[in-house]
């Protein structure tokens, strides 16, 4: 029996897992890196281990120091999560031979799944159906091929190559990627399947050779082929497939005599037919769509089986409704997904009907790793949350889930929120008809969704008279004048900001009573920033017409053209964040007379996110093409490129490789031809 556990791992998923510990009973470690002393998960735990260091590899990955948190606070078990050291042979042997109870499979299983080279071929024999697979790119038959790491997932690793030109290139970045994720850089190419769904099946194996399988999720919304929307039953997934699918899942299990909870990868064609592509010895990020329509507790099915017990079911549960999860990451899908890091200020999802653990009716469900003022920075994942919408159907389910997400509150990075939006409220998706390039076939969902001049200007407009309501109820002094009052009405109150699209200017003017006569919102150049709001610009009235309803410094109503609508406005020092029920903005206030700033040398190319230096392919003088490919960044787990604009030659070259930057430092310069 396990009295107390500890959670290798970070974030949400140690909190889901103490979660089932506080319901049945099993006390509960955490262990913390430097930049984690903060974090939720350390408070919610019994007992916490600092690790320390801030990167997974001073931390999160050692797992000496792990076994060791686990004997000093006397913890009879360890549960891996499912990142870092989950899938890892020789931190599960560790455990093991430190005589602590490994919730997992086997270490010899681990280690066996860990190499898809292996895995595939162990599973052939077995007779589970897979895809043409070569280990020598001069053996390569057929195009277009994927090159895959065969130590881990994630899509960390993964690259499309469509002719043998290009082939090396793909296979060394591959091989770097995945020994940096994994410490393993060998590779292996695959067949790549056009249109391709990506399915899996949740199975639980017991000791006693019970194989059970939870039915399948769709997992084909994908960013760098990691998964970002993931749902259960499939769209596509008939009875009779579902039976099949299941029935490899099971014979993969049973093949390798697993113990525990997995997951079992499979490639669905256009045809029909399914390949396999992996297996994950571990619980997966979307397991809880899973629990919605099943009703079990996986987490806990994981540690009855650790225990020694028997499964409670030996036959697969009935699915109930229809669960989607949206995964929400710190980063910029419209900029090449460039990850954003800094405080989160605010982070509410109203209406939550439970967190961590299987529902009870339908509604929403979330499980978050953050709460309010969390910093997310450059060591880990970008992924900070997800939320899970359960209804009786598919259709219901995803209008849940677009309109939870459009009402939340998420303020002081960037996320994906609204490309999630658009994605659940499209219409190929809402049909069912999607697979892994959906992304690249819809780019129109990459629009904000905050998106019409309209309702842009009048957010503007919003923050604009919210701000002028804070300063009169913060004014030492006749505070009860309202705001914009001028013994000169015709005189405007202006407000410059940093808007989605640039700098815009917000000017309004109000009459003798203190209503609204007049209003404007118009894009500025930043060369005229110098002397904006001197005078009245010259602007044209294709504004609707509105009326102040009541203003304050948090909430803002106007009657905008006949229609009421609710502006909720959050002011984190010069920044407003301003949501309404059509989508979310932020707008940074400008001064009216800029100190002059630092200039940058002509042609600088300065670092987009703070992170280390990885690769650089270039030295000084070295002329480069347009597009070349001049050195790497790596933060939150991916490496990310840096090109050159335009033709030229390096001018200079401040940073090498390994060394860390903040976000703005020239990395290169560069002189154009």
């Amino acid at each position: 029996m396990i009295r107390r556990l500890l959670v290798a791992d970070r974030g949400e998923i140690a909190r889901r897992v103490f979660a089932t510990c506080r319901l049945i009973g099993i006390e509960t470690v955490a262990v913390y890196s430097d930049a984690d002393v903060d974090a939720p998960h350390v408070a919610e735990a019994d007992y916490a281990v600092r690790l320390p260091g801030e990167t997974a590899a001073e931390t999160y990955l050692r797992g000496d120091l792990i076994v060791a948190a686990a004997r000093r606070t006397a913890a009879d078990a360890i549960h891996p999560g499912y990142g870092f050291l989950a899938e890892n042979a020789e931190f599960a042997a560790a455990v093991v031979d430190a005589g602590l109870t490994w919730v997992g499979p086997p270490p010899e299983v681990v280690a066996a799944m860990g190499s898809k080279i292996g895995a595939k071929a162990r599973l052939a024999e077995a007779g589970v159906p897979m895809l043409p697979t070569w280990t020598d790119a001069t053996e390569v038959a057929e195009f277009p091929v994927l090159v895959k790491a065969s130590a881990g997932g994630g899509g960390r690793g993964l690259r499309i190559v469509h002719d043998p030109e290009t082939l090396p290139g793909a296979i060394a970045s591959a091989r770097r990627e995945a020994a940096a994720a994994f410490g393993d850089g060998t590779v292996f190419l695959e067949r790549y399947v056009e249109r391709a769904r990506h399915v899996e099946v949740q199975i639980v194996a017991d000791a006693r050779g019970t194989v059970v399988p939870f039915g399948e999720r769709e997992c084909s919304i994908q960013r760098r082929h990691q998964k970002i929307v993931e749902e259960t039953p499939s769209a596509a997934v008939t009875p009779e497939l579902r039976e099949r699918l299941c029935a490899a899942a099971v014979a993969a299990s049973r093949a390798v005599g697993y113990v525990g909870a997995g997951t079992v990868e499979f490639l669905l064609a256009p045809d029909g037919e399914f390949y396999f592509l992996e297996m994950n010895t571990r619980l997966q990020v979307e397991h809880a769509v899973t629990e919605c329509v099943t009703g079990f507790d996986l987490v806990r099915l994981q540690l009855l089986v650790a225990e020694g017990n028997p499964l409670p079911i030996t036959t697969p549960p009935p699915m109930r409704g229809h669960a989607i999860e949206a995964r929400l990451c710190a980063e910029d899908p419209a900029y090449a997904w460039l990850p954003s890091t800094g405080t989160l200020h605010r982070f509410d999802v109203p209406d939550v009907a439970g967190r961590f653990r299987p529902l009870t009716r339908p509604g929403l469900r979330l499980d978050a790793g953050v709460r309010d003022g969390a910093v997310v920075g450059v060591h880990y994942d970008s992924m900070f949350a997800k939320l899970v919408a359960w209804a009786p159907t598919r259709y219901e389910a995803a209008r849940l889930l677009a309109a939870a997400l459009t009402r939340a509150r998420i303020h002081g990075v960037v996320t994906n929120r609204d490309l999630l939006v658009r994605i659940l409220r499209h219409p190929s998706f809402r049909s069912g008809a999607i697979d892994t390039a959906f992304l690249d076939d819809h780019p129109e969902v990459f629009a904000p969704l905050l998106s019409s001049i309209d309702a842009v200007r009048v957010s503007c407009l919003a923050a604009a008279l919210a701000g002028a309501a804070a300063r009169r109820a913060a004014a030492p002094v006749l505070a009860g004048i309202p705001s914009g009052w001028r013994n000169v009405p015709a005189t405007p109150q202006i407000s410059l900001y940093d808007g989605p699209s640039g700098p815009v200017e917000v000017g309004y003017r109000l009459d003798r009573a203190g209503e609204l006569a007049r209003w404007w919102v118009r894009s500025i150049d930043p060369d005229e920033l110098d002397i904006a709001g001197l005078g009245q610009p010259t602007v044209t009235d294709d504004h609707p017409p509105v009326t102040v309803v009541s203003a304050t410094g948090e909430r803002v109503v106007l009657n905008v053209d006949g229609t009421r609508l609710d502006f909720d406005v959050h002011r984190v020092e010069e920044t407003s964040y301003v949501d309404s029920p059509e989508g979310s903005v932020r707008l940074t206030e400008l001064p009216r007379f800029p100190e002059p700033a630092t200039e940058v040398a002509e042609g600088s190319l300065v670092a987009p996110l703070p992170g280390a230096v990885g690769r650089v392919l270039v030295v000084p003088g070295q002329r480069v093409n347009a597009g070349e490919l001049l050195m790497t960044l790596e933060a939150m787990k991916l490496e990310h490129p840096v090109h050159a604009p335009s033709s030229g030659v390096v001018s200079a070259l401040p940073v090498s490789a390994g060394a860390q930057v903040d976000t703005g430092a020239v990395l290169a310069v560069l002189t154009p031809e």
